[in-house]
């Protein structure tokens, strides 16, 4: 059963943004701002503020183009099994929808430029390569998310972009820490949009969506989320980040609990729960490395 629309247009609005999604983009700035702190012991605020409020703009943008794409391409039907969707459930038009996001999507280029005073070119080609997949992921002629390689668009600009631009931003230099630390975030974030193709799997080869969840098979993503979500500890652990690595440990359980309830056989409404906590997944790893950072370097 759907949730209840929201009565006002303002809450229509923000649903439509998908803000459950933002912890997705949240994560990897925080913890490219925690190992930018660590190494140099200070942030330059605000940069840090409009690093933060430009990824998730395009966030926002890519959320309300989706919506606006998927109706119009006829993959939000009756039977679908995610949340409401404003363009299918008949809050705005598809026009209104993509003016929203062409507007969130203007909001991330002007603080892009700003950000690009303070990094320079490989800033700009950040961000203008950030906008551009935002754009391509549900849009253009052959959509990123209709294909095979949506996972990837998702650890490359969610993972590995987004923690090691944030710490350029803030060092004006790059280590493999942050890089690696992006691979680690951007598994469990890719982990999301597998699953979240995993339940669509059906409506979406009705629809001709081809996704990486076509190819493997509901056996083959079952195994590739599992490895997706135990692939960060060890990758985190060898970045070499300052502090101790141990507390990464106690994510182990966390990715075995969830692991356990898709092979148990969640299926349908049941993967939303899972796609929620799956988000808050990589959201703990900030919070462990976090705790790692704060602890003394062995001697």
């Amino acid at each position: 059963m759907s949730a209840p629309a929201p009565a006002q247009p303002l809450g229509r609005w923000i649903a439509a943004a998908r803000p459950k999604t933002l912890p997705l983009t949240v994560a990897p700035v925080l913890a490219g701002l925690l190992l930018a702190l660590a190494e140099a012991g200070q942030l330059v605020i605000p940069i840090a503020l409009a690093t933060l409020l430009t990824a998730i703009a395009i966030q926002v943008g890519t959320n309300l183009h989706n919506d606006a794409a998927d109706f119009e391409r006829g993959l939000d039907t009756a039977d679908r099994l995610g949340p409401p969707r404003a363009t299918a459930e008949g809050w705005f038009t598809a026009s209104q929808v993509k003016t929203a996001a062409h507007l969130a999507f203007a909001i991330a280029f002007v603080l892009g430029l700003l950000l690009a005073i303070r990094g320079g070119w490989p800033i700009l080609i950040l961000g203008i390569a950030s906008l551009i997949a935002g754009y391509a992921y549900t849009g253009g002629p052959r959509p990123i998310a209709y294909g095979p390689l949506g996972e990837v668009f998702v650890l490359a600009f969610f993972g590995i972009a987004a923690v090691a631009g944030t710490y350029y931003l803030q060092n004006l230099t790059l280590t493999p820490a942050p890089v690696l630390t992006g691979l680690a975030l951007g598994f469990p974030a890719a982990a999301v949009l597998l699953l979240n193709n995993y339940r669509d799997l059906a409506t979406d080869r009705r629809a001709g969506r081809r996704t990486l969840c076509h190819h493997l098979g509901h056996p083959g993503a079952r195994v590739l989320y599992a490895l997706l979500l135990i692939a960060p500890i060890p990758v985190l652990f060898a970045a070499d980040l300052p502090g101790q690595p141990w507390p990464l440990l106690i994510a182990l359980p966390l990715a075995g609990i969830l692991i356990r309830r898709l092979y148990q056989g969640a299926a349908g409404i049941e993967l939303n729960a899972l796609l929620a906590r799956t988000a808050l997944y990589q959201m703990a790893l900030v919070v462990l490395l976090a705790a790692g950072l704060a602890l003394p370097a062995p001697t």
